[in-house]
């Protein structure tokens, strides 16, 4: 094995663990912000709050095991991105749902392109066409997202849907991983 190929075979691992873990973390998250209510409390206030912080951690582990090969500048963005929406949505939650969502809709839509740009000399690794659909698929519920927040009865169930469904996608691309892993 060439030493870019055995590179290559280890961030594919590390990355196909942390496509489990954040698809864990988004089924667990997505029914946790459904089950807290269509209100923003304490309890939905900190989960939205949450979800960028852990997207933070989770594109750090990724910079981490990117090492070898230099991680995309679209990681640094998305850790940036997510950092200033962590802040905005704690700011957002005292103004209401459609704040919360119109703050979600700019990241959904901004991510989704990072992600896109991210994921493009990933190819070869195998398992990203689910991030290629996850990013696109992003940025089109970003903007429904923005156009829910003038709706009559603005709901969270629109986000709880869209962490779920992102993550299936990283739960279907860790699982396409397991071809250039080797893993069983």
């Amino acid at each position: 094995m060439t030493a870019s190929a055995i590179s290559a075979t280890g961030i594919a691992a590390a990355l196909r663990k942390l496509y489990f873990v954040r698809f864990g973390f988004a089924i667990i998250w997505a029914i946790l912000i459904l089950a807290t209510g269509s209100d923003i409390n304490a309890a939905s206030g900190t989960l939205l709050v949450l979800y960028p912080v852990f997207d933070v951690a989770a594109a750090i582990v990724d910079v981490r095991a990117s090492k070898a090969t230099r991680p995309s500048p679209g990681l640094y963005v998305n850790i940036a991105l997510s950092s200033i929406t962590a802040i905005s949505l704690a700011v957002a939650v005292s103004s209401g749902i459609p704040d919360v969502l119109r703050v979600w809709g700019v990241w959904a839509i901004t991510a989704g392109i990072v992600q896109l740009i991210v994921a493009i000399p990933r190819r070869q690794l195998g398992g990203q066409v689910p991030i290629f659909l996850s990013g696109g698929i992003s940025v089109l519920a970003g903007g429904s997202f923005i156009a829910g927040a003038s709706a009559d009865d603005p709901s969270l169930a629109m986000i709880g849907g869209y962490a779920a469904l992102g993550g299936i996608f990283f739960l279907i691309s860790a699982l396409r991983l397991r071809r250039t892993t080797g893993a069983q």
